[in-house]
C-alpha cells in the first residue's frame, strides 16, 4: 500500500506526467460528449427494438462507446480507421514497398504509412455511413431524407469518425499509450453501468449459479490476460570480446525477450472489425430490389447469425490475425542482422541466417500459445451466452479482454515514464 501511494505521489508530483494524464482525461471526456449528440429525425423506440434484436450491432455499439445506439455524430467510432489500418497491414504482404516503408524506413516511413491509413479512412467511413443510413431508413428508424440532408448527414458522420481518429492520435502524441485503444477503452467502460443495470434488473435467483460462474470466468480471464501479457521467453545473447588498444570490450551476456502475446489486443480488434463490416454491408444489401442480391445477402446474414458459425469464424480470425500482426511487427531477419552487426550472437547458433531461423522458430511456437489463448478467451463468453442465454456475458467477455489489456499497457507506459524521471 505504501508503495502504491509513493508511486501515485511520483506520478502526480511530476508536472509533465501530470499534464499528460489530465490531457488524456480531457480528450476522453470530449469524445464521450460527442457520443451523446444525435443526428436529427430518429425514432427512438424503433431504434431500441432494432438493437435489441441484433448481436453484431450491440458489439459495434460497444466499440463506438454507445454512439451507435444514440445515432450520434460519432456513431461509427474509430471503426473506419481500424478497418483502414487492417487493409494497409494486409497490403504490406502484397506490396514490398509498403513493407519496406513500415519496417525499414524508421519513423519517417511509419508516418507516411499512417498518413495513407488516414486517407483510406475517408472512403471507408463514407461507405459505412451510407450503408448504415440506408439500413436505418429500411427499418423506418430514420425517415426518407432529401438528397441535400442525406449528403450532410453522411458528411457529419464521416467528420465524426475522423474527429475521433484525430483525438486518438493526439493522445498517442501528447499523452501516454495508444490513443485509439484508449478511446475504445473509454467507450467500453462507459457502457459498464448499462450492462450492470441490465444484469441487476433481470436478476433471477434461479440463475444465481450462472451468475457465479460468469463472475469466476471473468476473474479467470483477468488472471489469464495478465499472465499471458506479462509472459516472455528470454533468448540468451552474448557479445563477442573485442580488444582495442590493449583493453578488452564486450563479453557481456544478456537476453532477447520474446513475448508470448506479441500482438497484444490488436488481433481482437481486427477480427471484430472484419466480422462487423461485412454484416453491415449485407444488412444494407438485403433491402435491395434485386432478388438475387437480396437473397444472397439474407443467406449470408443467416449464416453469420448462427452462433456456432460466428464463434468459429471469430476464433479463426483472432488466431490468424495474431500470427499476421506478429509477422508484420517483428522481423527475425532484421533482429538477426542487427545482432550480427553489433557483434552479438546466440550461444550455440551461427550468426546471420541460422540465428534468424532460430528466432523465427521460437517466435512461431510462442505465437501459437498466444493465438490459442486469445482465440479461446475471445469466444469463451460467446459459448457461455449460447449455453446460458445471458446476452451481457458475450459483450462483457470481449470488453473485459480489451479493457484489461489496455490497462496493463497503460500501466507499463506510466511506469516507464516514472522510471525515466527517477533516474
Amino acid at each position: 500500500m505504501n508503495k502504491l501511494i509513493e508511486k501515485l505521489r511520483l506520478i502526480f508530483g511530476d508536472q509533465s506526467l501530470r499534464k499528460r494524464i489530465f490531457f488524456i482525461l480531457g480528450i476522453l471526456v470530449i469524445s464521450r460528449l460527442f457520443a451523446i449528440i444525435p443526428i436529427p429525425g430518429i425514432d427512438a423506440m424503433r431504434l431500441q427494438s432494432f438493437f435489441a434484436g441484433s448481436e453484431f450491432l450491440n458489439l459495434l455499439n460497444l466499440f463506438s462507446g454507445g454512439g451507435l445506439s444514440n445515432l450520434s455524430v460519432v456513431m461509427l467510432g474509430v471503426g473506419p480507421y481500424i478497418t483502414a489500418s487492417i487493409i494497409m497491414q494486409l497490403m504490406t504482404v502484397m506490396i514490398p514497398k509498403l513493407k519496406a516503408m513500415y519496417q525499414e524506413e524508421g519513423d519517417a516511413g511509419r508516418k507516411r504509412f499512417t498518413q495513407y491509413s488516414r486517407m483510406l479512412t475517408v472512403p471507408l467511413a463514407i461507405i459505412q455511413g451510407y450503408a448504415f443510413i440506408k439500413l436505418l431508413q429500411g427499418q423506418s428508424i430514420l425517415p426518407p431524407l432529401p438528397l441535400g440532408t442525406f449528403i450532410v448527414d453522411i458528411a457529419v458522420i464521416v467528420a465524426g469518425s475522423m474527429l475521433l481518429m484525430w483525438l486518438g492520435e493526439l493522445i498517442t502524441e501528447f499523452g501516454i499509450g495508444n490513443g485509439v485503444s484508449l478511446i475504445i477503452f473509454a467507450g467500453i467502460v462507459s457502457q459498464l453501468p448499462t450492462v450492470t443495470s441490465q444484469l441487476i434488473f433481470t436478476f433471477d435467483v434461479a440463475q444465481l449459479p450462472i451468475y457465479i460462474i460468469g463472475l469466476l470466468v471473468s476473474l479467470l480471464v483477468i488472471f489469464g490476460v495478465v499472465v499471458v501479457t506479462e509472459a516472455e521467453r528470454p533468448i540468451p545473447i552474448t557479445y563477442a570480446k573485442q580488444i582495442r588498444g590493449g583493453k578488452t570490450y564486450g563479453g557481456l551476456s544478456t537476453y532477447l525477450p520474446l513475448r508470448v502475446n506479441q500482438a497484444g489486443v490488436i488481433p481482437i480488434i481486427f477480427a471484430l472489425s472484419i466480422l462487423l463490416f461485412p454484416q453491415m454491408i449485407f444488412q444494407f444489401l438485403s433491402q435491395s430490389s434485386v432478388t438475387l442480391i437480396a437473397s444472397a445477402s439474407s443467406f449470408a446474414l443467416a449464416l453469420l447469425a448462427n452462433n456456432w458459425f460466428y464463434t468459429s469464424a471469430y476464433f479463426v480470425l483472432v488466431f490468424l490475425f495474431t500470427y499476421f500482426y506478429t509477422a508484420v511487427t517483428f522481423d527475425p531477419d532484421s533482429v538477426a542482422t542487427n545482432l550480427q552487426k553489433s557483434g552479438a550472437f546466440v550461444p550455440g547458433v551461427r550468426p546471420g541466417g541460422a540465428t534468424a531461423e532460430y528466432i523465427g522458430r521460437v517466435l512461431t511456437r510462442l505465437t501459437l500459445v498466444g493465438a490459442l489463448f486469445l482465440g479461446t478467451i475471445a469466444v469463451l463468453p460467446l459459448i457461455l451466452r449460447s449455453l446460458t442465454g445471458i446476452q451481457a456475458l458475450a459483450i462483457g467477455g470481449t470488453a473485459l479482454l480489451i479493457v484489461v489489456s489496455v490497462v496493463l499497457d497503460l500501466i507499463k507506459k506510466i511506469n516507464a515514464q516514472v522510471s525515466v524521471r527517477e533516474y
